[in-house]
């Protein structure tokens, strides 16, 4: 598969949820899409992950440390002075004012209210219709990715089915098109 040439700015509120994080980032290691985020969606997630209690700070600082290895290139740095022209809820300024430093095109969030007015050719996307885009790239492809993510979670193992199961209680749609695909 030819990387896809589109960008994505993934909001800290996707790459919270453990199995979706996984999902989504496998698919940017897949080529299915340009991934790009900030130090500031980092920080997000980072500090979210340790006040809701699902991490340790030490564990959510080695994971970022993780991603930010894997995936040098989705720094996105410089944007600071365009988040004063942007309408969309000020809390989120930042994660537009990245995506139009980095060219996106697509926001991934969970929080589609907070992100309207957008910029002309800039576009917020739920997971879930994030994730069926990608899938409808290269269904057998993205099946195949899910397959592999499934294979690699040994501690404890999980099935296909367990993975699915776990990501439809957040990405129930594409679940369903992936289940479609596998029993066609």
């Amino acid at each position: 598969m030819v990387p896809a040439p589109f960008i994505v700015v993934v909001d800290a509120n996707v790459l919270f949820p453990l199995t979706l994080r996984d999902t989504v980032l496998r698919a940017a290691a897949a080529g299915f899409y340009q991934l790009r985020w900030s130090a500031e969606i980092l920080d997000e997630m980072e500090r979210n992950l340790v006040s809701t209690g699902t991490m340790a700070a030490d564990k959510a600082a080695r994971l970022r440390a993780t991603m930010e290895r894997f995936f040098p290139e989705a720094q996105v740095t410089g944007h600071a002075s365009l988040v004063a022209g942007l309408l969309n809820d000020i809390k989120d300024r930042h994660v537009v004012a990245a995506a139009v430093k980095a060219g996106g095109q697509v926001i991934t969030t969970s929080n589609l209210k907070d992100f309207a007015p957008l910029p002309e050719g800039l576009e917020a996307q739920s997971p879930d219709e994030f994730l069926c885009n990608l899938f409808d790239l290269d269904p057998a492809g993205f099946v195949e990715m899910l397959r592999e993510q499934s294979a690699d979670l040994v501690k404890p193992p999980v099935t296909f089915e367990e993975l699915l199961d776990r990501l439809a209680r957040v990405v129930p749609d594409l679940v369903t098109v992936v289940r479609e695909f596998v029993v066609a």
